[in-house]
């Protein structure tokens, strides 16, 4: 069985991060990516997809964006960055390798990919994202649903839904700029929980993402960020709010249920519909690691920080809220790595034994 130092499952932003964290700590990573290149899940985000913060605060260690600082980089940029910043890595990145399973042993992690093969690991960081674990909640009557239901995670442009009803469920950025797209070829409604909380992108001539950095705010740890930001936030830059004052789409609380062709509405009236979109969210895709006892039973990682509660030497990157308010984010997910990789340096260098214990 071929034995590596550190197996680092996932090529996209996250273990292009522990890649590079770990070189700077003088460990041997191996990437293993399931796709076909280094770019996460970029290639399959919707078609319009902008990052939210501009390219002079979306820069990874060592490569800056490049091009107007101020502008904010498109889906596909993205992928060619991380294209890019995966070929000037000193690291071993392995494309087509899925990771099916974990397994802890005496010696560290038993590693089984699609292609039947195994790999030994002394460590093990996980940062496969959550694009491929897309949050679909149950909506009562759902299974009676005539119109399309899809998350998301399925959706590219507008093209396909033109002259159609669409109900957009969800409350954040994504569920917003993807009503907001459609509404310029169908009749769209936003259904959501709760009211829409708007950030203004800009404030005083300067992006958000200068005062998020200049205070300190992307360092706050989640605990604390709990008492201050009022749940989801909308990043606008005046385009959303102004089309929901105008009618452009509308929103409504959401629907009590679906009836065959229908939505029922909470006053219990009811409507025609053709599609429903689910913008509700994804779920760390960690199922591989169901056999080492680290996920609860909601499949979530057990862990303080990236650093796994019941298994030393297993680390995560990229979860939302991991350590911070940037912890799966370009401009954030670097601080993160050289967090865990520190004790995942430790561990695999045998700290404990060298210390006599």
């Amino acid at each position: 069985m071929e034995r590596i130092q550190v197996a680092v499952i996932g090529g996209g932003q996250s273990g292009l991060a522990a890649a590079h964290a770990a070189r700077q700590a003088g460990l041997v990573p191996v990437v293993l990516e399931a796709s076909d290149r280094a770019a996460g899940s970029w290639p399959s985000y919707y078609d319009s997809l902008t990052l939210f913060s501009p390219a002079a605060f979306s820069a990874m260690p060592g490569l800056p964006f490049g091009g107007d600082g101020e502008r904010y980089p498109h889906r596909d940029e993205v992928v060619d960055y991380l294209t890019h910043y995966a070929a000037g890595l000193d690291a071993e990145i392995r494309t087509g390798v899925r990771v099916e399973s974990v397994e802890p042993d005496s010696d560290g992690f038993v590693l089984r990919t699609s292609d039947g093969s195994q790999l030994a690991a002394d460590g093990v960081v996980a940062a496969t994202g959550s694009f491929s674990n897309p949050l679909v909640p149950a909506l009562p009557g759902q299974e009676t649903f005539t119109g399309e239901l899809l998350h998301s995670a399925g959706y590219r442009n507008p093209d396909a839904y033109a002259g159609k009803r669409v109900l957009v469920v969800g409350g954040g950025n994504s569920a917003v700029q993807i009503a907001h797209e459609l509404a310029r070829a169908a009749r769209v409604t936003l259904a959501s929980r709760a009211p829409l909380t708007f950030l203004a992108q800009r404030r005083d001539g300067k992006d958000l993402h200068h005062w998020l950095a200049g205070t300190g705010f992307d360092d706050l740890p989640p605990a604390w960020l709990a008492r201050v930001v009022p749940g989801t936030l909308v990043l606008d830059d005046g385009r959303y709010a102004c089309a929901l004052d105008e009618g452009v789409f509308d929103r409504r609380p959401v629907f009590s249920a679906l009836e065959g062709d229908s939505a029922v509405w909470a006053d219990g009236s009811r409507e025609a519909v053709d599609v429903v979109l689910l913008a509700t969210g994804y779920r760390p895709a960690l199922g591989y690691l169901a056999k080492t006892g680290a996920l609860d039973a909601d499949g979530m990682p057990l862990h303080a920080g990236g650093l796994s509660l019941t298994q030393p030497g297993l680390v995560y990157l990229g979860l939302e809220f991991q350590r911070s308010f940037a912890s799966n984010t370009l401009r954030g997910v670097a601080r993160d790595a050289a967090h865990v990789v520190a004790a995942l340096s430790a561990h695999v260098r045998g700290a404990a034994p060298a210390v006599g214990l």
